[in-house]
């Protein structure tokens, strides 16, 4: 089977844009690939979070993939900071990784404009880690958004010149990689763009998110005075809400929200009383499962050191691989 290699971030709970965008894939892909799912605590380092936190968010991140779908038995789930081969790989990379292919890659612009004064060498070298944590299991297959293709492409760079360098093939190139039959954007509900952690706490449902917190963040979404003409196009934040609506309610209330719009006849306050409970439905059964896999810590604690065992069995053998290509050796 084809190795696939995706992580997220530990920066808190996963939201519907997580969950219908990419971990409902992953646990389709668990059955025929041979998958590693990571939750990268190194790279949430960048940006300094509270020792106090950290702990309990990769911890809340565990629970939620874990009621999501994915299975340990079929899946590697890991925690990167307990694969310590992965900081070595970085190392090593590193050294073949310029400064002037790192400076120009457009998340660490992107961020230096954002943070002028936490430009560290975490961020500058984030694609050394990336590829690190991909190149370590010598993966072929990687779920990303648009965002992070760039840094898929350095991952073949610094693969492809490790190869060059020390005339071996030992690297595989690593390409994108969407499981379903299209990439799906998830609106966020401030009807600015997708649905993400970093757009406002208001922007995005998260998978633990109580009914009560769900219907709040509904009604709160913005909305206008209503269509004028018959058949007009809606705004992008209208839009947005049918969006979501197509993802969690059936087919006959999407029609007939979409008939009341084109009727001119739409209530704003019933189409999100509707979304609200249709997302509520939807994501109960996944609140359910985190309540009772959180209340746990035997299982959590079992399923965090029986995924380090496995990642780590892969990681030692690239390593010692690595090793000896470089050339080093021991006495």
């Amino acid at each position: 089977m084809e190795t696939v290699v995706s992580g997220i971030r530990s920066t808190g709970n996963l939201h519907l844009g997580n969950y219908i965008g990419a971990v409902k894939n992953f646990v389709q892909m668990q059955n025929e690939y041979n998958c590693f799912f990571f939750i990268a605590d190194y790279h949430s380092l960048t940006t300094h979070p509270n020792p106090a936190n950290l702990h309990s968010s990769v911890r809340q991140v565990l629970v939620e993939y874990l009621a999501a779908g994915i299975d340990p038995e079929k899946s590697t789930i890991y925690i990167q900071s307990d694969v310590p081969e992965v900081t070595e790989l970085y190392l090593l990379l590193n050294m073949n990784a310029y400064l002037g292919e790192l400076q120009r890659a457009t998340s660490f612009k992107d961020k230096v404009r954002a943070n002028p004064n936490n430009v560290n060498a975490g961020l500058l070298t984030y694609p050394t880690l990336m590829a690190a944590d991909i190149l370590l299991h010598r993966a072929t297959k990687v779920p990303v958004g648009k965002d992070q293709e760039q840094h898929l492409e350095m991952t073949r760079t610094f693969g492809n010149r490790f190869n060059n360098m020390y005339g071996t093939e030992y690297f595989p190139e690593s390409y994108a990689f969407n499981f379903g039959s299209k990439l799906i954007k998830v609106p966020g509900l401030d009807g600015k763009g997708k649905m993400g952690k970093s757009e406002g706490e208001g922007n995005a449902v998260f998978l633990a998110d109580s009914p009560e917190v769900i219907r709040k963040k509904v009604m709160r979404a913005l909305t206008d005075n209503g269509p004028t003409e018959p058949n007009s196009k809606k705004p992008d934040y209208i839009q947005n809400l049918f969006d979501l609506m197509k993802m969690v309610s059936t087919k006959d209330t999407v029609k007939h929200f979409d008939e009341a719009w084109k009727n001119c006849n739409i209530r704003y306050g019933d189409l999100k009383k509707q979304l609200a409970e249709d997302m509520i439905t939807f994501l109960t059964p996944v609140r359910q499962k985190i309540e009772a896999i959180s209340a746990d810590e035997t299982y959590l604690r079992q399923v965090a050191r029986h995924g380090a065992a496995k990642a780590r069995e892969s990681a030692q053998k690239t390593i010692q691989d690595v090793r000896e290509i470089i050339g080093i050796k021991r006495f």
